[in-house]
């Protein structure tokens, strides 16, 4: 294989110099540039006629706002402009999502590597390349000659692996999603069973870490229940910081949408057009499963597993992974990796190979992501959902004719409900296979509810349109697999707010979205205060709490950057969650759940006496500001920061979701830190207003640049952490008096 050093020089030599390009963009031959292949020549050709029908245009916050004159210009600006703000961050997700991360990692990486190509075989992708539509191929080629001209022309930007991009890529990243499908496989699991090993699971995959939830936020609401008429939709993804661009992209062919494009991708994944808007909420659906496989070995060694009355032949296949090497070169590790018809073997427990079965469509997966962003009312929208190619969200949907939906995830595989399939099957019954996949309108759904709105927490969907609304989805009605996660602190606080009033503008529908009330300690906190109270007159903890639990049972519940209340119940909830979290795995519960009604007296009260020793540890007393622990801060553009408490951060007062707090930072204390410091949760936030011409506000986590020489890395920090949003500039007179530059890609 081609060493990535060696890769690196070619490509110089090839593509020449940052100037020289520049001045091909605008229709002057050079000599010396691309040079040397007809591939090479093409290559010129294409990228300067791509350039030159594109226009982008940055706003006073940094924004891209990409014109071009076919969708495929459109989607060459876009790559383009993406790349200038964060090259490194397109690179990470496609060496993760292509099984490549190990040659820029590491021996490490290869266990992510190869999970990833257990499902996704380049040589796969290839094919469905060129078995795609001609549309689809025409605009996959200008994402792919988007960034290898912004390379072209940035000599200076040096690639850890990727100095090509090939148009078949974007299949192997064709949702725009927190995390794939794929992360349900378990690592060390994988290792153990491909090293023949023996790997313990780590706290983490067994549920034991206090992580952070991800997710989001969606409202969707009706005409009726506002106070000019006009359906409001609430865009509120829960990811990592960064995680995604915000742009504008319109051609002349009739694409014009806005919102936030997760890295590397050519579609608005969260956003909106000009008649139609969609928020994606990560799905509790059960549509990835696990079957347990009984393996029989013949005396000559081969495998099969036993399907019903007769063996099947297992599926073999070597898997050939490259990974950096210590010395900064390339190896390659080979894995015979195995597979029945339900998917690949991803683990063994009790003496059965372990298959897992998920979504494997990656040109409708592509198609839908793409096609949703030309929509032009909900008739529309349904048709491209239609090819069941989302896997993992649902949809928050509302468009300029005022209908409003909550739909699920269009791939649900019909399966038998006697089963469990929250746990392996058993993979040699047929009656646990797949049977096709739901229609449509066979699913959980609600479309266009009396009661004027609808919602997603990443909840379950029987409360949609409210817990006694009759438009939301009865439970009862369903197989159990369409929901594996229950309620969470975040749903009673959207029903809370959304049922508050009937006359939603788009600031109180942004009041709504950051209303402060923390709905789980509403819940936990008086069982911790009844807890001190039973204690004996004589016991040593009614003095030595009195006052904590004084300020808490005195605490309306709701965050600031000033309260003390907050950090103490913030603390207490992190340490009685440490206390409880395996006895609520242990009784499938969830942990507020078992806090609420199995945790102990003794556990409350412990759990309270180390959050005040941590923060008189860390803080000097237990009484400190929220917004002198909860902190945002940018440094970098490192992918994985590093945080101080001796560099600048400003206070945020909202907190994490885990609480139900609708606007959610997930916050904690890095090493050398004792302030906590956010690396995830409301990333971008955008209300839109459908009205005769749309309207909207936005804001996104730091900035728009990846850059912390721009000065659009950090400018929004101060707005994001207030709760503010900024208007956004759709039309193209709204961003007459805000123009920073305008430019042609490669100038």
């Amino acid at each position: 294989m081609t060493q990535v050093p060696k890769t690196r020089v070619t490509r110089r030599r090839v593509l020449g110099t940052a100037a020289g390009l520049a001045v091909a963009a605008t229709g002057a031959r050079t000599g010396t540039a691309f040079a040397g292949t007809e591939q090479g020549t093409s290559d010129e050709t294409r990228w300067r006629r791509h350039a030159a029908r594109v226009t982008i245009t940055r706003d006073d916050w940094g924004i891209p706002h990409v014109v071009g004159e076919s969708d495929a210009d459109a989607v060459f600006g876009m790559m383009y402009a993406q790349a200038e703000d964060d090259f490194n961050r397109i690179e990470q997700n496609y060496l993760v999502a292509l099984g490549r991360l190990a040659e820029a990692e590491g021996e490490s990486a290869l266990w992510q590597d190869l999970r990833q190509r257990l499902f996704l075989d380049p040589a796969d992708l290839r094919k469905d390349y060129a078995k795609c539509p001609q549309w689809l191929r025409t605009l996959m080629r200008a994402w792919a000659d988007g960034l290898n001209y912004y390379l072209a022309t940035h000599p200076e930007v040096r690639p850890r692996v990727l100095d090509r991009f090939e148009p078949w890529m974007p299949l192997g990243f064709s949702e725009g999603s927190i995390g794939g499908d794929i992360e349900s496989v378990l690592l060390t699991q994988l290792e153990a069973f491909y090293a023949g090993r023996d790997v313990p699971m780590t706290d983490e995959e067994r549920g034991l870490v206090l992580r952070e939830p991800t997710g989001s936020n969606g409202f969707a609401v009706a005409p009726s229940h506002t106070r000019d008429g006009h359906a409001l939709l609430l865009i509120n993804p829960h990811t990592s910081f960064f995680f995604r661009s915000e742009q504008h992209v319109t051609s002349r062919e009739g694409l014009d949408v806005y919102g936030a494009a997760t890295w590397g991708q050519f579609f608005i994944y969260q956003g909106f057009n000009a008649r139609t808007g969609w928020m994606h909420t990560s799905s509790g659906v059960d549509n990835i499963d696990e079957f347990a496989e009984t393996i029989v070995t013949a005396p000559d060694g081969t495998r099969s597993y036993r399907y019903g009355d007769a063996l099947r032949p297992v599926t073999t296949k070597r898997i050939t992974l490259s990974f950096r090497t210590e010395a900064g070169g390339q190896d390659e590790r080979t894995f015979t990796t195995y597979a029945t018809h339900h998917g690949p073997v991803v683990r063994e427990a009790d003496g059965k190979w372990i298959t897992c079965a998920l979504m494997n469509k990656p040109v409708e997966a592509l198609k839908q992501s793409f096609l949703r962003t030309t929509t032009g009312n909900y008739a529309d929208y349904l048709r491209v959902a239609g090819l069941q190619a989302n896997s993992s969200n649902n949809t928050l949907f509302a468009d300029s004719k005022g209908e409003i939906a909550f739909l699920m995830p269009q791939f649900m595989p019909v399966r038998s409900d006697r089963f469990d399939y929250l746990k392996p099957v058993d993979g040699s019954d047929p009656a646990t296979d797949w049977r096709g996949l739901h229609g449509l309108d066979s699913m959980p759904q609600v479309v266009n509810p009396k009661n004027g709105w609808t919602f997603n927490t990443n909840n379950w969907p029987w409360t949609a349109a409210g817990a006694d609304s009759p438009d939301s989805p009865r439970a009862a009605d369903y197989p159990r697999y369409f929901d594996k996660v229950g309620e969470n602190p975040r749903g009673p606080q959207a029903e809370r707010v959304l049922t508050a009033r009937d006359d939603f503008t788009p600031q109180t529908l942004v009041d709504a979205a950051f209303d402060p009330y923390l709905t789980a300690f509403a819940r936990l906190l008086p069982g911790l205060v009844a807890a001190w109270e039973r204690l004996p007159a004589g016991d040593r903890r009614r003095k030595a709490l009195a006052g904590p639990v004084g300020l808490l049972r005195d605490w309306d519940h709701r965050w600031s950057a000033k309260s003390t209340a907050t950090s103490l119940a913030v603390f207490w909830g992190e340490d009685i969650w440490a206390l409880t979290s395996q006895a609520a795995a242990d009784a499938r519960l969830s942990v507020w759940d078992y806090i609420a009604g199995r945790a102990t007296d003794t556990q409350r009260l412990a759990a309270l006496e180390t959050a005040t020793g941590r923060l008189v540890r860390d803080f000097g007393d237990w009484r400190v500001a929220w917004g002198d622990i909860n902190r945002f801060q940018r440094n970098d553009g490192a992918i994985v920061q590093q945080f101080s408490d001796d560099r600048p951060s400003i206070p945020v007062p909202f907190a994490s979701s885990r609480w139900g707090s609708l606007a959610s930072f997930g916050a904690k204390a890095y090493p050398g830190t004792k302030r906590y410091y956010g690396t995830s949760g409301n990333s971008f936030v955008a209300v839109v207003e459908f009205g005769p011409r749309v309207r909207a506000w936005a804001v996104t986590a730091g900035g728009a640049s990846g850059h912390p020489d721009s000065p659009h890395f950090d400018d929004q920090a101060g707005i994001y952490a207030s709760g503010d949003l900024r208007p956004v500039y759709f039309h193209p007179d709204d961003l007459k008096g805000h123009v920073e530059r305008r430019y042609r890609p490669g100038r």
